[in-house]
Protein backbone atom coordinates (compact mmCIF):
# COMPACT_ATOMS: atom_id res chain seq x y z
CA UNK A 1 0.00 0.00 0.00
CA UNK A 2 1.28 3.38 -0.68
CA UNK A 3 1.38 5.66 2.35
CA UNK A 4 -0.72 8.67 1.44
CA UNK A 5 1.64 11.03 1.91
CA UNK A 6 1.16 14.90 3.59
CA UNK A 7 0.85 18.07 1.94
CA UNK A 8 4.41 19.11 1.14
CA UNK A 9 5.57 22.76 2.79
CA UNK A 10 5.75 25.41 1.09
CA UNK A 11 9.32 26.19 1.63
CA UNK A 12 12.21 23.75 0.54
CA UNK A 13 12.45 20.75 1.74
CA UNK A 14 14.87 20.74 4.89
CA UNK A 15 17.16 17.57 5.62
CA UNK A 16 18.65 18.40 8.63
CA UNK A 17 16.69 17.93 12.56
CA UNK A 18 15.91 21.07 14.40
CA UNK A 19 16.92 20.93 17.63
CA UNK A 20 14.11 20.27 20.34
CA UNK A 21 14.00 20.77 23.79
CA UNK A 22 12.74 17.18 25.81
CA UNK A 23 10.07 17.90 28.00
CA UNK A 24 8.22 14.57 27.26
CA UNK A 25 9.96 11.38 29.00
CA UNK A 26 7.08 9.20 30.54
CA UNK A 27 6.89 5.91 28.92
CA UNK A 28 4.75 5.65 26.02
CA UNK A 29 1.15 4.98 26.80
CA UNK A 30 -0.77 2.07 25.37
CA UNK A 31 -3.65 2.52 23.50
CA UNK A 32 -7.00 2.22 24.98
CA UNK A 33 -9.24 0.78 21.99
CA UNK A 34 -5.88 -1.57 20.39
CA UNK A 35 -7.57 -4.78 18.63
CA UNK A 36 -4.47 -6.81 19.04
CA UNK A 37 -2.62 -8.25 21.87
CA UNK A 38 0.94 -8.40 23.02
CA UNK A 39 3.25 -10.92 21.07
CA UNK A 40 3.58 -12.91 23.72
CA UNK A 41 6.17 -15.05 22.05
CA UNK A 42 8.89 -12.00 21.29
CA UNK A 43 9.74 -8.91 23.42
CA UNK A 44 9.96 -5.67 21.44
CA UNK A 45 14.00 -5.60 22.44
CA UNK A 46 14.38 -9.42 21.28
CA UNK A 47 12.74 -8.68 18.16
CA UNK A 48 14.75 -5.78 17.15
CA UNK A 49 17.82 -7.32 17.62
CA UNK A 50 16.95 -10.05 15.55
CA UNK A 51 15.42 -7.77 13.03
CA UNK A 52 18.54 -5.15 13.22
CA UNK A 53 21.33 -8.84 12.86
CA UNK A 54 18.69 -9.61 9.85
CA UNK A 55 19.47 -6.30 8.29
CA UNK A 56 23.56 -6.51 9.14
CA UNK A 57 23.63 -9.81 7.23
CA UNK A 58 21.75 -8.78 4.37
CA UNK A 59 24.43 -5.59 4.42
CA UNK A 60 27.42 -7.75 4.23
CA UNK A 61 25.85 -10.16 1.79
CA UNK A 62 27.31 -10.73 -2.01
CA UNK A 63 24.03 -9.75 -3.43
CA UNK A 64 24.34 -11.02 -7.31
CA UNK A 65 21.88 -8.30 -8.94
CA UNK A 66 22.16 -4.85 -9.44
CA UNK A 67 18.87 -4.03 -7.88
CA UNK A 68 19.67 -5.43 -4.73
CA UNK A 69 23.27 -3.80 -4.64
CA UNK A 70 20.98 -0.25 -4.69
CA UNK A 71 18.37 -1.93 -2.17
CA UNK A 72 21.87 -2.19 0.00
CA UNK A 73 22.74 1.48 -0.14
CA UNK A 74 19.14 2.40 -0.25
CA UNK A 75 19.13 0.70 3.54
CA UNK A 76 22.52 2.33 4.70
CA UNK A 77 20.76 6.03 3.77
CA UNK A 78 17.35 5.63 5.26
CA UNK A 79 19.13 3.73 8.46
CA UNK A 80 21.22 6.79 8.77
CA UNK A 81 18.27 8.99 8.78
CA UNK A 82 16.57 6.66 11.56
CA UNK A 83 19.15 7.18 13.37
CA UNK A 84 19.39 11.12 13.18
CA UNK A 85 15.67 11.07 14.38
CA UNK A 86 16.45 8.30 17.41
CA UNK A 87 19.35 10.68 18.63
CA UNK A 88 17.77 13.83 18.73
CA UNK A 89 13.99 12.73 19.98
CA UNK A 90 12.88 10.33 22.67
CA UNK A 91 10.41 7.89 22.21
CA UNK A 92 7.30 9.51 23.48
CA UNK A 93 8.58 12.26 20.86
CA UNK A 94 8.03 9.77 17.92
CA UNK A 95 5.60 7.94 16.30
CA UNK A 96 5.09 6.17 13.32
CA UNK A 97 2.28 6.27 10.42
CA UNK A 98 1.47 2.53 9.47
CA UNK A 99 -1.44 1.28 7.56
CA UNK A 100 0.01 -2.09 5.92
CA UNK A 101 1.33 -1.44 3.16
CA UNK A 102 4.40 -1.92 1.31
CA UNK A 103 6.23 1.58 1.68
CA UNK A 104 5.52 1.91 5.42
CA UNK A 105 6.27 -2.04 6.17
CA UNK A 106 9.98 -1.70 5.08
CA UNK A 107 10.54 1.92 6.84
CA UNK A 108 9.24 -0.37 9.88
CA UNK A 109 11.40 -3.02 9.39
CA UNK A 110 14.27 -0.50 9.09
CA UNK A 111 13.20 1.64 12.34
CA UNK A 112 12.81 -1.73 14.35
CA UNK A 113 16.70 -2.60 13.30
CA UNK A 114 17.62 0.72 13.90
CA UNK A 115 16.07 0.52 17.70
CA UNK A 116 18.51 -1.99 18.98
CA UNK A 117 20.65 0.36 19.50
CA UNK A 118 18.30 3.16 20.78
CA UNK A 119 15.86 1.00 23.42
CA UNK A 120 16.54 0.60 27.04
CA UNK A 121 18.12 -2.85 27.80
CA UNK A 122 15.69 -5.30 29.42
CA UNK A 123 15.96 -5.64 33.14
CA UNK A 124 17.29 -9.01 34.02
CA UNK A 125 14.30 -9.89 36.80
CA UNK A 126 11.42 -12.14 35.32
CA UNK A 127 8.75 -10.13 37.23
CA UNK A 128 9.46 -7.19 36.23
CA UNK A 129 8.05 -5.32 32.87
CA UNK A 130 10.13 -4.38 29.96
CA UNK A 131 10.27 -0.20 29.99
CA UNK A 132 9.01 -0.11 26.57
CA UNK A 133 6.56 -2.52 25.62
CA UNK A 134 4.96 -1.27 22.16
CA UNK A 135 6.09 1.74 19.73
CA UNK A 136 3.31 4.31 19.32
CA UNK A 137 2.21 4.37 16.21
CA UNK A 138 -1.34 5.83 13.72
CA UNK A 139 -3.51 4.24 11.18
CA UNK A 140 -5.51 6.78 9.00
CA UNK A 141 -8.34 4.42 7.90
CA UNK A 142 -9.10 5.03 4.74
CA UNK A 143 -12.95 4.98 3.55
CA UNK A 144 -14.02 1.59 2.80
CA UNK A 145 -10.91 -0.47 3.66
CA UNK A 146 -10.59 -3.73 2.31
CA UNK A 147 -10.63 -6.87 5.09
CA UNK A 148 -7.36 -8.10 3.51
CA UNK A 149 -5.51 -4.77 4.64
CA UNK A 150 -7.58 -4.71 8.24
CA UNK A 151 -6.28 -8.45 8.87
CA UNK A 152 -2.94 -7.67 7.88
CA UNK A 153 -2.58 -4.38 9.98
CA UNK A 154 -4.34 -5.95 13.20
CA UNK A 155 -1.84 -8.94 12.26
CA UNK A 156 1.25 -7.06 12.09
CA UNK A 157 0.99 -4.98 14.72
CA UNK A 158 0.99 -7.55 16.95
CA UNK A 159 3.96 -8.90 15.83
CA UNK A 160 5.97 -5.91 15.65
CA UNK A 161 4.61 -4.31 19.02
CA UNK A 162 2.64 -1.63 17.74
CA UNK A 163 0.52 0.43 20.10
CA UNK A 164 -1.34 1.18 17.12
CA UNK A 165 -4.21 4.39 17.69
CA UNK A 166 -6.77 4.05 14.64
CA UNK A 167 -7.98 7.46 13.14
CA UNK A 168 -11.07 7.13 10.65
CA UNK A 169 -12.03 10.83 10.23
CA UNK A 170 -12.90 12.44 6.49
CA UNK A 171 -9.35 13.69 5.77
CA UNK A 172 -5.79 13.19 6.80
CA UNK A 173 -5.84 16.41 8.17
CA UNK A 174 -8.20 16.25 10.77
CA UNK A 175 -6.99 12.61 11.73
CA UNK A 176 -3.70 13.94 12.24
CA UNK A 177 -5.45 16.72 14.37
CA UNK A 178 -7.14 14.06 16.84
CA UNK A 179 -4.33 11.93 17.01
CA UNK A 180 -1.87 15.01 18.06
CA UNK A 181 -4.73 16.40 21.12
CA UNK A 182 -5.09 12.66 22.09
CA UNK A 183 -3.54 11.04 25.07
CA UNK A 184 -1.49 8.75 23.13
CA UNK A 185 -0.60 11.83 20.51
CA UNK A 186 0.34 14.86 22.85
CA UNK A 187 3.91 14.13 22.86
CA UNK A 188 4.48 13.52 19.55
CA UNK A 189 6.94 15.63 17.56
CA UNK A 190 8.00 13.70 14.57
CA UNK A 191 6.20 10.73 12.55
CA UNK A 192 7.56 8.78 10.59
CA UNK A 193 6.10 7.86 6.87
CA UNK A 194 6.59 6.26 4.09
CA UNK A 195 6.53 8.46 1.10
CA UNK A 196 8.35 7.66 -2.01
CA UNK A 197 9.39 10.70 -4.11
CA UNK A 198 7.28 9.04 -6.83
CA UNK A 199 4.65 9.15 -4.68
CA UNK A 200 1.95 12.56 -5.25
CA UNK A 201 2.93 15.27 -3.40
CA UNK A 202 6.78 13.51 -3.08
CA UNK A 203 8.15 15.02 -5.62
CA UNK A 204 9.59 18.03 -3.83
CA UNK A 205 10.07 16.31 0.22
CA UNK A 206 13.52 15.82 1.85
CA UNK A 207 14.13 13.36 4.65
CA UNK A 208 12.66 16.14 7.11
CA UNK A 209 9.72 18.14 6.16
CA UNK A 210 7.57 20.20 8.53
CA UNK A 211 4.19 19.97 7.64
CA UNK A 212 2.40 22.87 5.76
CA UNK A 213 0.82 25.94 7.21
CA UNK A 214 -2.48 24.85 8.07
CA UNK A 215 -1.60 21.64 9.27
CA UNK A 216 -0.98 20.20 12.72
CA UNK A 217 2.40 21.41 13.80
CA UNK A 218 4.81 18.23 13.36
CA UNK A 219 8.26 17.21 11.76
CA UNK A 220 7.74 14.18 9.23
CA UNK A 221 10.69 12.39 8.48
CA UNK A 222 10.89 10.10 4.93
CA UNK A 223 14.13 7.69 5.78
CA UNK A 224 12.54 5.79 2.30
CA UNK A 225 12.12 8.96 0.55
CA UNK A 226 14.14 8.16 -2.56
CA UNK A 227 13.30 4.08 -2.58
CA UNK A 228 12.25 3.01 -5.91
CA UNK A 229 9.07 0.57 -6.30
CA UNK A 230 11.10 -2.20 -7.18
CA UNK A 231 13.86 -1.78 -4.76
CA UNK A 232 10.76 -1.94 -2.05
CA UNK A 233 9.95 -5.09 -3.96
CA UNK A 234 13.47 -6.49 -3.44
CA UNK A 235 13.87 -5.72 -0.40
CA UNK A 236 10.61 -7.41 1.10
CA UNK A 237 11.23 -10.50 -0.56
CA UNK A 238 14.86 -11.28 -0.33
CA UNK A 239 14.36 -10.56 3.59
CA UNK A 240 11.35 -12.78 3.20
CA UNK A 241 9.01 -10.00 4.76
CA UNK A 242 5.00 -11.10 5.34
CA UNK A 243 2.86 -8.29 3.48
CA UNK A 244 -0.49 -7.85 2.51
CA UNK A 245 -2.04 -10.47 0.70
CA UNK A 246 -3.94 -8.56 -2.06
CA UNK A 247 -0.66 -7.25 -3.43
CA UNK A 248 -0.21 -11.58 -4.85
CA UNK A 249 -3.24 -10.66 -6.83
CA UNK A 250 -2.50 -7.82 -8.60
CA UNK A 251 -2.89 -4.41 -6.60
CA UNK A 252 -0.29 -2.55 -6.66
CA UNK A 253 -1.16 0.55 -4.37
CA UNK A 254 -4.06 0.29 -2.13
CA UNK A 255 -6.58 2.51 -0.74
CA UNK A 256 -10.33 1.61 -0.24
CA UNK A 257 -12.17 -1.14 -1.73
CA UNK A 258 -14.37 1.83 -4.09
CA UNK A 259 -11.36 3.18 -5.91
CA UNK A 260 -8.72 0.47 -5.90
CA UNK A 261 -8.41 -2.28 -8.59
CA UNK A 262 -5.75 -4.71 -9.86
CA UNK A 263 -3.37 -3.02 -12.08
CA UNK A 264 -4.25 -3.30 -15.75
CA UNK A 265 -0.80 -4.22 -16.66
CA UNK A 266 -0.43 -7.08 -14.46
CA UNK A 267 -3.42 -8.46 -16.10
CA UNK A 268 -2.62 -11.89 -17.59
CA UNK A 269 -6.21 -13.31 -18.99
CA UNK A 270 -8.93 -15.37 -17.29
CA UNK A 271 -8.58 -17.74 -14.49
CA UNK A 272 -12.03 -19.60 -12.96
CA UNK A 273 -12.83 -17.32 -10.62
CA UNK A 274 -12.67 -14.06 -13.60
CA UNK A 275 -9.80 -12.31 -14.82
CA UNK A 276 -6.23 -13.23 -13.54
CA UNK A 277 -2.96 -10.49 -12.65
CA UNK A 278 0.53 -11.15 -11.51
CA UNK A 279 1.80 -9.99 -8.14
CA UNK A 280 2.46 -6.87 -7.23
CA UNK A 281 6.46 -7.45 -7.44
CA UNK A 282 6.46 -8.10 -11.13
CA UNK A 283 5.70 -4.34 -12.24
CA UNK A 284 8.65 -2.80 -13.45
CA UNK A 285 7.97 0.39 -13.76
CA UNK A 286 7.47 3.20 -11.52
CA UNK A 287 4.74 5.24 -12.87
CA UNK A 288 3.03 2.23 -13.54
CA UNK A 289 2.19 1.68 -9.43
CA UNK A 290 -1.03 3.87 -9.62
CA UNK A 291 -3.07 2.70 -12.70
CA UNK A 292 -5.53 0.91 -10.41
CA UNK A 293 -6.21 3.34 -8.58
CA UNK A 294 -9.15 6.04 -9.34
CA UNK A 295 -8.21 9.50 -8.69
CA UNK A 296 -11.01 12.28 -7.93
Amino acid sequence: MTEAPLAPTSSSSNNNIPTENHTCTQEVPSHADTTTTTNATTSLNTLCSQLHHKIEAFLSENVQTETLRRVQAQTKISLAVIHQALDRYTLPELSFSYNGGKDCLVLLILYLSALHTHLPPPIPIPTTPPLVKKLQSIYIVPPHPFPEVERFVASSSQRYHLSLARHARESMKAAFADYLASEEGRCVKVIFVGTRRTDPHGGLLGFFDATDHGWPGFLRCHPVIDWHYGEIWAFLRHLEIPYCELYDRGYTSLGGTTDTHPNPVLKEGRGEEGEAFRPAYELKEDREERLGRDWR
